[in-house]
């Protein structure tokens, strides 16, 4: 099932607290970018966080689950009505991850 795209941007808008937000389509979901990092995933209408020490201590409910048949465990952030909740837990998340690998030119 793929998202809505209704829901995309509200996740989008929801996380715009964290940095420069922007989204990119694969195979009928979302990955979801931060400065540039990708930080999570948006599968049939769901939010899904990579897991990182740094976010487990914030997280309100730490729930693990592949987003997609296959995949290694995400975290499911199911609140995602909060605003300040969310820019926090995607900043501190993307604070850790590694700086995206420049693009080969062709």
């Amino acid at each position: 099932m793929a998202c809505s795209s209704d829901f995309v941007q509200y996740i989008a808008d929801q996380c715009g607290g964290a940095g420069e937000i922007t989204l990119k389509k694969m195979f009928g979901e979302y990955g979801i970018y931060c400065n540039g990092k990708i930080f999570g995933l948006i599968c049939d209408d769901c939010f899904y966080l990579k897991p990182t020490e740094e976010a487990r201590r914030l997280l309100r409910a730490e729930d693990l689950r592949p987003p997609y048949e296959g995949a290694k465990d995400y975290f499911y952030i199911a609140d995602v009505d909060d605003r300040d909740y969310l820019s926090q837990i995607v900043r501190e998340t993307c604070k850790v991850l590694p700086e995206p690998k420049p693009k080969k030119r062709q």
